[in-house]
């Protein structure tokens, strides 16, 4: 049975007075630290580290952030990239596209550049900043209320959605017109979001058959959906698809000699994996967050001002995106096995004995996560010397992960991976019971 904190310094043969002591009494599982105002009177478990990665907490209608349970306790932090910057730099890419193939984009010529859009998930974050940037880019996006509309248009021949409007691109002294013919969220009937078999589905079926040589361009949220679009019906039809993650199969199919995947975006794996362990690492060893990240730890590990920002406010580690084409995917063709170059260094375990880590996959068929991101953590965690224990999701419901969670006081620290941005407190609730 859990006890509150009263009872446990009863049980500790202190009283409540002596709150202040406490941390000293490690036999009674004391940690020197009481964590932060959410957390504060919780379990022994709630003062442990807790990293969220990859999906932020935040409120999937708003994309409010949920700063709750971002300051869960005193060492909580968020791992991902910066997602504004991703999803610009995806649309600016198409736009290069564009410009350098202006004389054959229009395929029948009648002066618009269609796309469809493969949406993720309406209530991500990311996914939501990927629609937006592209968008803008483009000049197809529509404000509402301050912010760039990033709901599905469904289908938009004429032009006429109030969720989006036609861009304007001129080349070479031609105007061509941009539309977005049509956009969905790629979602099975199950409820799974990010679905590559409905992307591919979508493109090859209704769509192709809908738009037919009026589909110039195809953009995705993510290179899952991307890689089925182009192998259903784009790479046939010679149409370019710009995606999302650098997963190795689109990476490799940018130097398809047939017709080539058209580009992609690396969300910088090598540091978002490295930054979700060593924060981590950091708050079990007791040291400053920035500790072999911006500025180099003994061992030399340090990873460069350029690559990531830290959002103080937001509790926020942003690994910043590089875009991947035809003229630079030889640099990424093995993103599973590429650590980041100055941080691969062995931690000494004198200084940081093991640990063990309790990490979540939201989706155990997520080909980014499952492909790449997971063979990175498991490489870079014998080097901070983190004994993992992994479990995977379904991609549907909350619980298929927190019911792995049932002996959090085995675990030294958490790395998190939610099914949906919403559902922080169903973790934090169960580390502070």
């Amino acid at each position: 049975m859990a006890l509150s904190r009263r009872q446990f310094l009863q049980a500790c043969g202190l009283g409540v007075m002596s709150v202040a002591t406490a941390g000293s009494l490690v036999g009674c599982g004391g940690s020197g630290s009481d964590g932060g105002s959410a957390a504060a009177g919780g379990s022994s478990n709630a003062t442990k580290p807790v990293v969220f990665y990859n999906r932020q907490p935040s409120n999937s209608s708003t994309g409010e952030l949920d700063m709750t349970t971002l300051k869960w306790n005193d060492d909580t932090y968020y791992v991902g990239f910066d997602a504004k910057q991703g999803g610009e730099l995806e649309g600016q890419m198409v736009v290069e596209y564009i410009k350098a193939h202006a004389a054959d984009i229009d395929r029948n010529g009648d002066g618009v550049i269609g796309y469809v859009l493969a949406i993720g998930d309406v209530g991500h974050n990311d996914s939501i900043a990927r629609t937006r940037g592209c968008r803008k880019a483009l000049g197809t996006a529509v404000e509402k209320d301050g912010q760039i509309v990033s709901d599905p248009v469904g289908t938009n021949t004429d032009g006429k959605s109030d969720k989006v409007k036609d861009g304007e691109i001129e080349v070479d002294g031609k105007k061509f017109k941009i539309r977005e013919l049509a956009s969905q969220e790629m979602k099975t009937s199950a409820g799974a979001t990010w679905d590559a078999p409905t992307a591919g589905n979508a493109l090859s079926g209704t769509w192709a058959s809908a738009f037919g040589e009026q589909i110039d361009i195809v953009v995705s949220n993510n290179d899952g959906m991307g890689m089925s679009m182009y192998s259903n019906w784009a790479k046939e039809n010679k149409v370019p698809v710009f995606g999302y993650d650098a997963n190795s199969d689109a990476v490799a199919a940018l130097g398809d000699t047939d017709f080539p995947y058209g580009g992609t975006i690396s969300q910088n794996p090598a540091v978002q994996a490295y930054l979700t362990l060593r924060l981590l690492r950091n708050s079990l060893d007791g040291v400053d967050v920035n500790t072999g990240v911006g500025k180099a730890d003994e061992a030399g590990n340090v990873i460069a001002e350029d690559d990531f920002k830290f959002s103080k406010d937001d509790r926020s580690f942003y690994a910043m995106n590089l875009e991947v084409t035809a003229d630079n995917y030889k640099d990424f063709t093995d993103p599973a096995n590429t650590l980041y170059e100055t941080a691969q260094a062995q931690l000494d375990e004198k200084d940081s004995p093991k640990k063990k880590v309790w990490l979540s996959i939201y989706n155990s068929a997520d080909n980014f996560l499952g492909s790449t991101y997971k063979p990175l953590l498991e490489k870079y965690a014998p080097l901070l010397n983190l004994d993992l224990e992994v479990v995977q999701g379904d991609g549907q419901n909350e619980s298929s992960i927190t019911n792995k969670l049932g002996n959090p006081a085995d675990f030294d620290a958490f790395a998190i991976n939610m099914v949906k941005t919403d559902n922080g407190a169903s973790y934090t609730s169960i580390l502070g019971q």
